[in-house]
């Protein structure tokens, strides 16, 4: 059903924010970044918060139950929550698991030498250290695991409503369905309870996905402001699945 907006309507701004974070969480996904990029992303997503509880507010204030409500629970958590964790999981990454790991390796391998860790030559370290990144990435699973459960409840909300996205255009519907397959992706890759082929190439499809979902929700709120300048569809968007 149409909305009556007091204000222009914000929900271009509200996708644009969207798009940005899923352009910004697909390379994670794929494996294109380090974690150095970590506290750049969680910056652009503070901004995507500041953005999208905004939409909500203002979409909550002009009755818009649905976008109000997934806008509210896309600001709080896909945005700010997801900011936090980017910067917790690089500290983690950083200033925990990597010494940790590094640690434990160059006492394995003194051990194994039977001298001190300062008396390893450069070839014992340098082939004590080549299994860091892999300790380092099992206690990330491990901690990543109650996100897992966190998605789980994340992906469950907007499965149960994505029915009334069909009300609207059904370009917008399938954006939404694809959002649900990445969430419950996501809670499988993060539990380890189920993947496609294997984590790394869940994660990939992961990554291609969030892409679509960002260019999808980039020509929604381009269509949304140009129809609604020159009062017909100079952006062409099919029309709901099912009609009021």
């Amino acid at each position: 059903m149409a909305q009556e907006h007091t204000f222009a309507s914000p929900g271009p701004a509200g996708l644009a924010a969207l798009a940005v974070a899923c352009f910004g969480f697909a390379p994670v996904f794929l494996g294109l970044i380090d974690p150095s990029g970590l506290p750049l992303l969680a910056a652009w997503l503070i901004g995507g918060f500041v953005v999208q509880i905004v939409v909500a507010i203002m979409e909550l204030k002009d009755h818009n139950i649905t976008g109000g409500n997934v806008f509210l629970f896309f600001c709080a958590f896909f945005m700010l929550a997801s900011a936090i964790s980017a910067f917790a999981k690089w500290y983690m990454i950083s200033f925990m698991f990597g010494p940790k790991a590094a640690k434990a390796a160059l006492d394995a391998a003194a051990a194994v030498a039977g001298v001190r860790p300062d008396m390893l030559t450069p070839d014992q370290v340098k082939a004590a250290m080549a299994g860091v990144p892999a300790a380092v990435g099992a206690m990330m699973q491990k901690a990543v695991y109650i996100e897992g459960w966190m998605w789980m409840a994340g992906a469950s909300f907007l499965t149960v409503v994505t029915p009334a996205y069909a009300r609207g255009s059904s370009l917008f519907f399938f954006n939404v369905v694809l959002v649900d397959v990445i969430l419950w992706l996501i809670v499988g890759a993060d539990t380890g309870w189920f993947s496609i082929g294997g984590v790394k190439m869940t994660k990939t499809i992961i990554g291609y996905a969030l892409i679509a979902v960002g260019w999808i929700g980039i020509y929604y709120a381009g269509a949304i402001c140009c129809n609604t300048a020159y009062g017909k569809p100079v952006f062409p968007v099919p029309g709901p699945l099912i009609k009021p």
